[in-house]
């Protein structure tokens, strides 16, 4: 039903302004940078201090890890590091596909994380062939919740207090978008392209999913 090898086969995804390439260690650094902040480890969820050497060899192994796609964001004009997604959880048989996101904090509302999952959810439903994807995102995160909207994610439904943070207790949001409801989320990468880009090496338990980090 869907065709494994696009994910295999590593795409480099180009919109008017950003460029979705191989996470590869040489966004080790950056990416190392932004988990570091106060504020993404709050959006994100992250309980775990990822070290450099963690994310380098995370960074390292994602062109062999053939059952997903992790991709970096860049500026497509100066290539500057602007965050982080991943297309994973694949379940072939019900053409499903988990999805996250999580940008550096100068990347935040400037329309860059909108493009970006755009550019993923075409390259997800058209070549991928999948039905479904699904993020979750924490209930103190409004803004990430609205620009999912805007790219045809719905609600679903609510895991309650499923995250301990500071202190209190939060709920997780499950949204999902499908590609029989594609709508106004369509065509938001028009005038982009698809080409084929490589890297290297090895393996790390570290998930970030959907506006949530969990290592």
């Amino acid at each position: 039903m869907i065709d494994a090898t696009a994910l295999s086969e590593k795409p480099v995804l180009t919109g008017p302004r950003v460029r979705l390439a191989l996470l590869s260690i040489r966004h080790a650094a950056a990416f190392h940078t932004a988990c570091q902040d106060p504020e993404t480890r709050r959006l994100t969820g992250s309980h775990h201090d990822f070290t450099l050497a963690e994310l380098q060899k995370w960074c390292a192994g994602s062109a062999d890890r053939a059952d997903r796609l992790d991709l970096a964001i860049e500026d497509r004009e100066t290539g500057d590091f602007l965050g982080e997604l991943a297309l994973n959880e694949i379940d072939p048989p019900n053409a499903h596909g988990s999805f996250r996101i999580a940008l550096v904090p100068d990347a935040t509302d400037r329309g860059i994380g909108s493009e970006a999952i755009r550019l993923l959810l075409d390259y997800a439903f058209d070549r991928v062939g999948l039905h479904r994807v699904q993020l979750e995102v924490y209930d103190y995160n409004p803004r990430a919740r609205r620009a999912y909207e805007k790219c045809g994610f719905e609600v679903e439904g609510r895991l309650r207090e499923a995250l301990f943070w500071d202190g209190t207790w939060h709920d997780v949001l499950v949204m999902a978008a499908l590609r029989s409801r594609r709508g106004g989320s369509e065509g938001g990468s028009e005038g982009g392209d698809t080409t084929r880009g490589t890297d290297t090496d090895v393996e790390l338990d570290l998930d970030v999913d959907l506006g949530t980090m969990r290592p």
